[in-house]
Parts: structure tokens; C-alpha cells; sequence
């Protein structure tokens, strides 16, 4: 029997996530029909959308922007939410709770939400043998790409975490509800500051905001210098990554990081773990 995913955004026509997840299914020797679904950007159409899927037998979707927090949202007032989405504040992985179902529970109720972008570039740094654990982190940016990644980061047993952020308000405000979480003490040390005032030398550095698709760049310290920069974007050149490329530091954009978040989200679904060593060697050839 076919079984059928989606991925919901706005604009949706450039992702990639079909290919990938269809490879996933040759790989694992399932029958899968993955599609693009373009959604209104506003809730309501939102949840239509996603209640269609569902009931017309849809076993999973991906959501990506504008609409991450929109599912956190949805999960968090209707259904239910993993750990990682819960620090997150943004859901990229919906499925259903089959036991809630079985139970006679309303598929609103039944709604699983959870977030593997951060998994995922965890990940895609421990293949390339980037060294997490004692890692002094940077990142750069407070928003949902930032927020989704802090937990796994700390769970890979960094030391330190350097939140950096153009309005500093923005990243206290992530600091305090890190330490709220307790997670403070998991990573023994985090703490915020504007993206200017970033300086010294850190083992890794990761870019998690969007400029790296503008012709921007970020108002880096001469000072700034780490072993390893990390950028989520990918798929053009990005200056951030050629800045400490151009220092000797060794650099990745965020590819690996979208194969690898998807690898989890179709272990989510199906149960299936997928060989993402495999599965990135013959998407970088389909380039």
C-alpha cells in the first residue's frame, strides 16, 4: 500500500524534500508518494490543510516557512509535542499518536508534533568528525533555525554556548528561557550578546540566520576566529563561510543538515532507519 507525505510551506515549489524522501523510500524498499503542498500563509488555512491530510489517510508531512510555529501551536493547543519542539518553539515533523487514535481520541487530539532540525545537524557535524563534546559554541541568531537547534547542541555535550544576536533582547530572552529549562546546567555555561560584540576564539561558530540569502553580511569582529563555521543556508555561496574559510577554519553550508533532519523524520514516520552516508553521496551527484 502507498503511503503518502507532504511537505507544507509558502513558496513550497523549490524544496527538495520529494527527491530526498523518495530516495529514502527506494533505500528502505518502501512505497511512498511524497508531494509539495503550497498553504496560504495564515493559520486557518493552515490547519484545513493539515486536517485534510490526515483524515484522507496521510501517515506524515514536514512543514517548513512560514509555518513551524503555526504547528507548534496547533500541537501545543490540540495535540502533543516532543522535548526537542517544546525548546524549539517550532515543529517540522507532524505525525499522528496511533495509540490516542486507537483509543477513540479525535485526530486533533492525535496530533504529534517534533522538531529533527537540530538532530540533524548534530548529525551531519559528528559525520564530517567535528568534535562537539567540550566544543565553546557561538550562534548566531535567536530565532526558530536558532532556537531549533540549542537542545541537540547540548545534549552532544558542548561546554559553553555563546547566543550572539543583532537586538540583544532577543537573545537574553532565549538565554532566560534556557535556564528556565534547566539547561543551563546541562551546558555549564550560556550566555547572549550582540552579534558585534561576538570576539576571541571559539571551537565552532554556526550562522543560523537567513543572510547568507541577501546580500548582507553580518557585522563580524576582527577578534572572531574559530576552528569550524557552521552556515544552515546552503546552495549558493556564503560569505560567512568564506570569511573563516579565508581564516583557515574548516567550513560546512547546512546541506547535510536537510538531508539529515529528513532521515529522522522518515525514521519518525515509518520506522525505518535510513543510511544518510549513502543517501547524501547520491544526492550530492543529483545536484
Amino acid at each position: 500500500m502507498t503511503q503518502h507525505f507532504i511537505v507544507i510551506g509558502n513558496p513550497i515549489a523549490h524544496s527538495k524534500s520529494p527527491k530526498i524522501h523518495t530516495l529514502f523510500a527506494e533505500q528502505t524498499g518502501i512505497d511512498i508518494c511524497y508531494q509539495r503542498q503550497y498553504c496560504p500563509d495564515d493559520n486557518t488555512s493552515f490547519t484545513a490543510v493539515v486536517e485534510a491530510f490526515f483524515h484522507g489517510g496521510g501517515v506524515g508531512a514536514n512543514v517548513t516557512v512560514p509555518f513551524k510555529q503555526v504547528a507548534y501551536d496547533c500541537c501545543l493547543s490540540r495535540g502533543g509535542l516532543s522535548a526537542h519542539a517544546k525548546i524549539a518553539g517550532a515543529v517540522n515533523t507532524l505525525l499522528l499518536n496511533k495509540t490516542l487514535l486507537e483509543n477513540g481520541a479525535p485526530l486533533a487530539e492525535a496530533l504529534y508534533g517534533d522538531n529533527t532540525d537540530g538532530q540533524g545537524l548534530v548529525n551531519h557535524m559528528t559525520s564530517l568528525g567535528w568534535p562537539l563534546t567540550g566544543a565553546r559554541v557561538a550562534l548566531i541568531g535567536a530565532g526558530g533555525a536558532a532556537r531549533g537547534i540549542v537542545l541537540p547542541l547540548i545534549e552532544a555535550g558542548i561546554a559553553s554556548l555563546t547566543i550572539a544576536n543583532r537586538t540583544l533582547s532577543k537573545a537574553t530572552e532565549l538565554v532566560n528561557e534556557l535556564s528556565a529549562a534547566s539547561l543551563l546546567i546541562a551546558a555549564r555555561h550560556i550566555d547572549a550578546c550582540e552579534i558585534a560584540q561576538l570576539s576571541g576564539s571559539f571551537d565552532m561558530i554556526i550562522n543560523a540566520t537567513s543572510i547568507g540569502l541577501s546580500a548582507d553580511t553580518l557585522p563580524l569582529s576582527e577578534s572572531l576566529n574559530c576552528q569550524y563555521a557552521y552556515d544552515m543556508m546552503y546552495g549558493r555561496p556564503l560569505p560567512f563561510l568564506q570569511h573563516f574559510a579565508d581564516r583557515g577554519a574548516q567550513t560546512s553550508d547546512g546541506y547535510g543538515m536537510l538531508i539529515g533532519q529528513a532521515a529522522l523524520s522518515f525514521e519518525r514516520w515509518t520506522g525505518q532507519q535510513i543510511d544518510v552516508a549513502q543517501a547524501t553521496e547520491i544526492l550530492n551527484k543529483l545536484k
